[in-house]
């Protein structure tokens, strides 16, 4: 039997971000791309959909501090969501804030170009936990079991 593409997988945040999260600006909607043309004749943007969970995507910037390479630390994460989620923790930095991701999913797939090809995923979450509930606790997260690459 084999796994079908565009599978996803359920995974714990502290299971594929060990060393926490971070979120690097703001979240905004994951708009359709539009032409230069459908600009000129002032077609309105339409927000993506999600596929599988007929939900409207949101996108936003993320760091993983676990990550040791550099071109694979910071990376999009599509949150699927009716209304907009909000980033439930304060700013650490201007800009940037500490988060853990609820309903997180993986999706596996080969990034890269030519002999420098790697597996990679696709990060989508339904939202972000509530403040309370551990997210920025660095000290109780487990370091052992570094998570494959993080890049989407």
């Amino acid at each position: 039997m084999a796994i079908e593409k565009g599978i996803r997988f359920s995974v714990d945040h502290d299971d594929a971000f060990p060393q926490g999260l971070v979120v690097v600006g703001e979240v905004s909607p994951d708009n359709e791309y539009q032409s230069r043309e459908e600009r000129a004749q002032g077609r309105p943007t339409r927000q993506r959909v999600d596929e599988v969970t007929g939900k409207r995507q949101w996108k936003f910037m993320a760091t993983d501090p676990g990550e040791t390479k550099a071109k694979r630390a910071s990376f999009k994460i599509t949150l699927l969501a009716d209304v907009q989620p909000v980033p439930t923790t304060g700013e650490v930095m201007p800009g940037m804030r500490p988060v853990e991701l609820d309903g997180l999913t993986a999706e596996p797939k080969v990034a890269g170009q030519g002999e420098y090809k790697y597996l990679s995923y696709v990060f989508r979450a339904t939202g972000f936990k509530a403040a309370g509930s551990g997210a920025g606790g660095k000290a109780s997260r487990s370091t052992a079991g570094e998570s494959s690459a993080k890049a989407a």
